[in-house]
């Protein structure tokens, strides 16, 4: 038989697992009202909108709420290890959350870059100034 006329069907049907999995995000989804922002922290595929089509609500983010309030950022720990363990990647802002919370390690940045020294004729320009200063 012809393989165009009895085509594959694993070439059209993706299992639920590999499309669920293939880019997963936790980040935030904003909700509110203008100028009262309010977040909600899902599980979503990271071609969605953003505040578009999501997997699953895992926790919200208040930042209207005094930053020592119970109720600022509020997280589903178990759902949020569930996803993590299975491939999902936080965005930054979250990864800062999940941190705080003991859920993962708490991302590093990398500190800013030093000066670089003044290269030699620089040098040599700055100590024939601080000599002819020192002469005058």
């Amino acid at each position: 038989m012809d393989a165009r006329l009895s085509p594959d069907p694993s070439r059209f049907y993706k299992s639920v697992s590999q499309e669920y999995f293939m880019s997963l995000k936790i980040r935030l989804a904003r909700a509110g009202a203008k100028k009262r922002p309010y977040y909600h922290i899902v599980v979503a595929d990271s071609r969605s909108p953003r505040d578009g089509r999501f997997i699953e609500k895992v926790g919200s983010y208040n930042p209207m709420l005094p930053a020592d309030h119970a109720d600022r950022i509020r997280l589903v720990d178990e759902r949020i290890k569930h996803w993590l363990s299975n491939g999902a990647l936080a965005t930054d802002r979250v990864a800062r959350f999940l941190g705080n919370a003991g859920l993962a390690p708490k991302p590093t940045y990398n500190e800013q870059p030093k000066k670089s020294a003044p290269k030699a004729k620089a040098q040599e320009r700055a100590k024939a100034a601080a000599d002819a200063a020192a002469a005058a």
